[in-house]
């Protein structure tokens, strides 16, 4: 009896969590470049720049700016900060398959793929996202679900150039038959979150030595110290970097299970 892989047309025999990890981390040990850099500029540096300039600034602006001011403001953000994250996505998913091909994306390379698909990724990441939040606020296990049936929109789009609809599709496709090790990604994801976020904290905490909640409604109300935004910023950019290459790598774990392994595809056409 054909296995679902094979039935499927794919090159692999089954989904390998480790090896969706050991994918990740060695596109993060051989272009530390366009990953770490572009997950620091497009999303850690700007985030540390905004928290520092609310923190020190809010109660002096929010006289001048008003209600709608405050709201533009915060409006504003939001979209600078979903288009940045989307960029970084797309960025990492690049880096992420040309490794896996066996090639080098330089750091231009791999911000311009973002940049080319900013508008589409949005989309279907806003439309996954609302489908995930209802599912999560009926019950919790059709949110989890969904997250794992759209797990790899984000690639989908970068690589494969389709619509947000299409995407969603597609990823429904390739992870049907493999969802419980789709969860077990997220779910190792969310454990060393977890635990990073843990030791991380308590690094913070020390470093802007905090004592009790005067101590830290004084810091809200002045701002905290540069080095805790710099630490945030690296934390960040850490997480950021991680998140994006494991799901990348989840991309091409699937797509070579699903449909072989791009070089022996190539390797069809022009033989």
């Amino acid at each position: 009896m054909a296995t679902t892989a094979e039935a499927a047309g794919g090159g692999e025999r089954e989904v390998s969590i480790g090896r969706v990890f050991e994918r990740a981390f060695g596109t993060l040990r051989a272009n530390p470049l366009a990953t770490l850099g572009i997950a620091f500029l497009c999303g850690a540096l700007p985030g540390a720049v905004l928290g520092y300039f609310i923190a020190r600034y809010q109660f002096s602006l929010m006289p001048r700016l008003g209600v709608w001011g405050v709201v533009a403001f915060g409006l504003l953000s939001m979209l600078v900060a979903v288009v940045l994250y989307a960029i970084t996505q797309g960025a990492l998913v690049r880096a992420t398959v040309a490794h896996s091909e066996g090639r080098e994306s330089s750091f231009a390379d791999s911000i311009a793929a973002g940049l080319s698909v900013v508008l589409p990724l949005i989309v279907a990441s806003l439309l996954s996202a609302i489908g995930i939040g209802l599912g999560m606020v009926l019950l919790i296990v059709p949110g989890a679900m969904l997250y794992c049936i759209w797990a790899v929109v984000a690639p989908v789009v970068v690589e494969e150039r389709t619509g947000p609809i299409a995407a969603l599709s597609r990823s429904a496709v390739l992870t049907r038959g493999a969802r419980w090790k789709v969860f077990g990604v997220v779910l190792l994801l969310l454990v060393a979150y977890w635990v990073f976020s843990g030791v991380v904290g308590g690094v913070l905490i020390a470093l802007v030595g905090l004592r009790g909640m005067a101590d830290a409604a004084a810091m809200t109300n002045g701002g905290f110290p540069v080095a805790f935004y710099a630490v945030n910023a690296v934390t960040q950019t850490i997480v950021s970097c991680v998140w994006g290459l494991v799901f990348a790598s989840l991309y091409v774990e699937l797509r070579n299970w699903k449909d072989g392994p791009r070089t022996e595809t190539l390797a069809e056409v022009f033989g």
